[in-house]
């Protein structure tokens, strides 16, 4: 159901970013990966042909832009737009600069307004479908995590924003918010780590891209405006503390 399709991910040079543009790899879509980090190339040729790497700062307007512009140049549309982007630097809210805090908001919030507008304007009028990645955090938190809590909350109410402003024109907006989703070694997790969850383990990566590929599937065009949380259930587990 994705062959053909124009898949552009941001952040796609490594972890959940990077198997989600497998994912839709593998289901024959064509991949347009965007990221900092020139990793993304080795991503790029590891998919092959039917992928392209655009080094990108989503701090930059006119670098997504230019994005989108590529896009659209690589297979002339765009049909599915994932928000991966994004940046953890927790500081102390007592010490936290204001440079600091507009470099987590434009990064991880700002970026998805924008990214989301641009693809828009070349899904106007042939659907599409925006996935944005939010997370647990916009509803829980742990100290000194002030501005990624603020983005992270701040996707969730941009998308349903979105989902009403460009419904209108056939395009779905709809948002994860993950759990502890581990990208390094998942050998070294502890059964105590797994535990804390009601699925009896940590997430993957592959979690979260076949969540992508569910909400960007053309059946599922009744979805619209939703957060789904994908965290094994660990938000609902009631935890004692001392």
């Amino acid at each position: 159901m994705f062959t053909g399709k124009t898949v552009v991910i941001t952040g796609a040079a490594q972890g959940i970013g990077r198997s989600i543009a497998l994912m839709y790899a593998s289901q024959h879509a064509n991949i347009v990966l965007a990221d900092m980090n020139p990793l993304g190339n080795q991503v790029a040729d590891e998919i092959g042909k039917q992928a392209i790497f655009v080094q990108t700062d989503v701090r930059k307007p006119d670098q997504i832009i230019k994005l989108m512009e590529k896009a659209v140049e690589h297979s002339g549309k765009i049909d599915i737009l994932i928000n991966n982007a994004g940046k953890f630097a927790p500081v102390s809210p007592y010490e936290a600069t204001v440079d600091e805090w507009d470099d987590i908001i434009n990064t991880n919030l700002r970026s998805v307004f924008l990214c989301s507008r641009e693809a828009a304007k070349y899904m106007k009028g042939n659907g599409g479908r925006i996935v944005s990645i939010a997370s647990t955090r916009a509803f829980m938190s742990e100290s000194n995590t002030e501005a990624y809590a603020a983005t992270k909350g701040g996707i969730i109410a941009l998308t349903h924003a979105l989902a009403r402003s460009l419904g209108s024109d056939g395009i779905n907006v709809n948002c994860i918010s993950p759990g502890w989703i581990e990208t390094g070694d998942y050998n070294a997790l502890s059964e105590l780590d797994h535990a804390q969850h009601l699925a009896r383990r940590v997430g993957k990566p592959k979690d979260i891209a076949q969540a992508c590929l569910y909400l960007t599937h053309p059946l599922n065009d009744f979805i619209t405006g939703q957060n789904v949380t994908i965290d094994g259930g660990m938000t609902k587990k009631m935890i004692y503390e001392e």
